[in-house]
């Protein structure tokens, strides 16, 4: 069951890049995606296979007194469900995480008699006060220097350097870029210890490679939450083709980048949670 979910995911993403957009670089001038019945906001992969706005489950619209509008096409949400297995050659049982989904609708957009809890899809806040609280509230982060000439971030040394906002003909592109290095950072051996940061093998490396996705898609994820518009690279086709070869190569690709990509998100908002 998890292959095919892994699988319909993946030919999601493709679909959209075939199409000429790139899921993670999205602009989110309209906000997250959100469950409507709990208002929170959709977390991992899902922030990439939804746009935005609110979703509900057919059941959840029924309940609420409204239908879903004739001939409309449902979407996906995936979470995590642990199982209990029992081991080889013993009796203990064990918890092993299994891939499910479930299908929602566009509330408003697909839906009758049922209109969204928010009258405006925007953020409250001011996109770049909020960019800035981020940067400034990452405990135990890097450090900075703003130096022109390139953003990297270099694990020995723990420091990233971001060109200076002037450098950015988008003041947007500098927090999308200084969030891309950020994310690398969590990677480190003192934050979350990714493999693809702790075991580097330079450019064009299958771990590079990896520790790129998570980066592309923790900075969008970031951007999401800020307001910020995260549009820094160009859908040129090499870049798009790149990517639609290795989510084919491997179907789970997408999938566990997004789940490292959270990790990352939550560890430089300083989310934490009860896994009791």
């Amino acid at each position: 069951m998890s292959k095919k979910i892994y699988e319909m995911i993946t030919d999601q993403i493709i679909e959209k890049l075939k199409e000429g957009t790139i899921p993670w670089r999205q602009p989110f001038k309209n906000g997250l995606a959100v469950n409507w019945k709990t208002q929170k906001p959709y977390r991992g992969i899902n922030t990439f296979l939804l746009d935005g706005g609110e979703y509900a489950t057919f059941k959840q619209i029924q309940e609420a007194g409204g239908k879903v509008k004739k001939g409309a096409k449902s979407q996906i949400v995936v979470f995590w469900k642990m199982l209990e297995v029992e081991e080889e050659d013993s009796d203990q049982l064990k918890k092993v995480p299994m891939l499910r989904y479930y299908k929602v609708f566009k509330v408003g957009e697909q839906t009758e008699g049922i209109n969204p809890k928010r009258e405006l899809e925007t953020f409250e806040h001011d996109p770049i006060e909020e960019a800035e609280k981020i940067i400034r509230e990452y405990m135990n982060s890097p450090t900075y220097s703003f130096r022109s000439g390139g953003a990297w971030y270099k694990p020995f040394e723990d420091h990233i350097n971001v060109p200076p906002k002037e450098d950015f003909e988008q003041i947007h592109d500098y927090y999308s870029v200084f969030y891309h290095e950020m994310i690398h950072s969590t990677g480190h051996s003192s934050r979350l210890k990714r493999e693809g940061i702790i075991k580097h093998n330079g450019f064009g490396s299958e771990s590079y490679s990896k520790e790129e996705l998570v980066a592309e898609l923790g900075a969008s994820m970031l951007c999401g939450v800020t307001g910020i518009v995260n549009q820094t690279i160009e859908n040129n086709v090499s870049y798009i083709n790149s990517w639609m070869k290795q989510l084919k190569d491997d179907p789970t690709l997408i999938v566990k980048a997004s789940q490292q990509a959270q990790k990352a998100c939550d560890h430089i908002q300083g989310i934490t949670f009860n896994t009791k």
